[in-house]
């Protein structure tokens, strides 16, 4: 556990020893102003808007944790670079829980940062326990970007394209918002199809916790198809 914590920590530092990535910290900070003063001006200047407020906000909670995805993704692949992955590879401990155990950090500020959005956004009054529950679900899109962009990704440059690949099945489920309900299914094979649908219920004071217990349940499950994945590559 110790070698884990030690492992964490180095990860975060090596966030900030590069200013490319330490910069992207400030787009969570920018989101909140966002929501909480650029959306409304949108919505009462464009009266059309006012329609698709929910799925503003909702495209909004999920950028926290594409931002921190993007960081961490950067790291995995820079310690693959320099052959750093190797030396972790040899650590005595289960690489399956030493990846698992990395992915923490960017869930719990992703987590982080969708609660901020929630309480600062000005058009629902939703409950810290709902807001909490949501988040979750949109916190772990972080390590399945994570975990996605370093496996397919061979430097940094390809990550940049994969991550930008990687927001499509993120926000394509908004669209079901927007169509016919009996096509809105389509996207029910995204997880975050389903904390969307999640979220909706929680607007409409409906029953909303077998939406949120799918997507956890189903988030849970490709982050740990995509870390077995991700072991069997990083450390050779």
């Amino acid at each position: 556990m110790e070698k884990l914590i030690k492992v964490a920590i180095n990860d975060f530092r090596l966030v900030f020893r590069d200013n490319s990535l330490k910069f992207f910290f400030i787009f969570p900070l920018l989101n909140l102003f966002v929501v909480h003063y650029g959306v409304p001006f949108a919505v009462e200047n464009f009266p059309l808007l006012e329609d698709f407020k929910m799925v503003i906000v909702m495209s909004i909670t999920t950028q926290g944790s594409l931002i921190f995805g993007f960081i961490y993704s950067m790291v995995l692949i820079d310690e693959k670079d320099t052959n750093v992955a190797k030396v972790y590879g040899i650590l005595p401990i289960s690489k399956f829980w030493f990846v698992i155990f990395r992915l923490i950090t960017p869930f719990l500020y992703s987590v982080l940062a969708s609660i901020l959005i929630l309480l600062v956004e000005p058009f629902y009054n939703i409950p810290l326990v709902e807001n909490i529950l949501y988040s979750v679900q949109t916190g772990l899109v972080a390590p399945m970007m994570v975990l996605f962009v370093a496996i397919m990704a061979k430097n940094k440059i390809e990550g940049m394209s994969w991550q930008k690949l990687f927001n499509i099945p993120v926000t394509m489920p908004l669209l079901a918002f927007l169509i016919p309900v009996y096509l809105s299914y389509l996207f029910a094979i995204f997880p975050t199809y389903w904390a969307y649908q999640g979220f909706n219920k929680i607007i409409l004071g409906e029953n909303f916790l077998i939406f949120l217990f799918v997507s956890f349940v189903y988030s849970i499950l490709v982050i740990a198809l995509f870390a077995r994945r991700f072991t069997k590559l990083h450390f050779q």
